[in-house]
């Protein structure tokens, strides 16, 4: 029994190991996904670039590097980036700047000015944007913790900074990206302590702010036309969810077979990146599908736990908005595939194709294993 009991710790965590429970869902994730992106993004990489191996090769260097991020911030105490979480969120509104400054900026396509390109590198500062600026959150939170109801030492100064992130990013534009950062900013501030009806307030007025906008901008307004009647212009701006709806019912339960979708044959749009989901579900059908996404429900339970169990309100608040982040992105971008919100063109965590997106999530990982080797269980 008492051997038993000593195995089971250390599968959740305890005795100063990391959560091992997490770090095995997240190695299943990557390595499903390495398998689905190699057979996702072979034609249209061939196409593009006369190289059907262009998206696995770069995905493999960022998760190296990611893996090396993973290793570092795993062995770091995940205390000592409170000391500079003013120094993060410094670095996060840099960040967001430098895609607007010529010379840097590296346009990824026509639509949305949100890389950089540095030393031959491009980089989606937004990415890491997600983990700087949750870090300064924790960080705020704990310090506010007895505050927070005041709105002049609470809400007010957190919607203050929160409202120079979204600026930034609005003026990309990246309204995916952002919705991730305000949800999960949203989330880290209940957990923090903020009052419910300071957050209640937030959601009416990014409601009203929300409606505003896609009257001003009709290409989002376009995207909720879509959304409610795919039907809609099927053959222009909503060619991309009717694809996606096509490759998601053709698959079936068990789908066509692994490497067998024909939507990936130069139909469906970005596959590699924010549509490499459909391709999953035609190739491997509902069940393995809903497994995937079992998978990352799994992901966040392990991260609710060592929230839980967090020595301090810093690590608490920093864990849980990092399984927040990630599992909210997994539902925006699984959601919008299968017209189940609007879609907005985020990747699937740990996925889809972008070495940004993958290193800034395996670091954010790393931290979580520092926390979960410090609760208290």
């Amino acid at each position: 029994m008492a051997q038993f009991k000593q195995k089971f710790n250390k599968l959740i965590g305890r005795n100063g190991e990391p959560d091992i429970a997490m770090l095995v869902t997240v190695s299943i994730i990557i390595l499903l996904g390495l398998i689905m992106l190699s057979s996702a993004s072979g034609t249209f990489a061939y196409s593009r670039f006369n190289d059907g191996y262009y998206f696995i090769k770069h995905q493999f260097l960022a998760l190296l590097i990611g893996i090396g991020l993973f290793f570092y911030f795993s062995k770091t105490d995940y205390h000592i980036w409170k000391k500079y979480s003013i120094h993060l969120l410094i670095f996060s509104v840099v960040l967001l700047i430098l895609v607007f400054i010529p010379g840097i900026s590296s346009s990824a396509n026509f639509k949305a000015q949100s890389w950089i390109n540095i030393f031959g590198f491009s980089l989606q500062p937004s990415e890491f944007v997600k983990l700087t600026f949750l870090i300064y959150l924790a960080a705020w939170l704990e310090a506010r913790n007895k505050k927070l109801e005041s709105v002049s030492q609470g809400v007010g100064p957190f919607l203050a900074v929160l409202g120079v992130i979204a600026f930034l990013m609005l003026m990309q534009p990246d309204f995916g990206t952002l919705s991730i950062i305000v949800i999960t900013s949203l989330i880290a501030y209940f957990v923090g302590g903020g009052k419910v009806s300071h957050i209640f307030m937030i959601i009416l007025a990014g409601i009203i702010a929300l409606f505003i906008m896609v009257q001003l901008k009709p290409y989002q307004a376009e995207r909720f036309r879509c959304f409610m009647d795919p039907s809609y212009n099927s053959a222009g701006t909503c060619y991309q969810v009717n694809q996606s709806l096509i490759a998601v019912g053709s698959g079936g339960l068990w789908g066509r077979g692994f490497g067998a979708s024909r939507q990936k044959l130069m139909y469906l749009p970005e596959v590699s990146g924010d549509s490499i989901f459909p391709v999953i579900g035609e190739e491997m059908g509902f069940v393995f599908s809903s497994l995937l996404v079992i998978l990352f429900l799994i992901l966040f339970y392990r991260g609710y736990i060592i929230a839980k169990n967090s020595p301090d309100h810093f690590g608490q608040v920093l864990a849980i908005g990092i399984v927040s982040w990630i599992t909210i992105q997994a539902i925006i971008n699984i959601g919008g595939m299968i017209n189940l919100m609007p879609m907005t063109g985020v990747p699937l965590p740990f996925i889809s194709s972008g070495g940004s997106a993958i290193m800034s999530a395996l670091a954010a990982v790393g931290i979580l294993a520092n926390i979960s080797r410090q609760a208290k269980y």
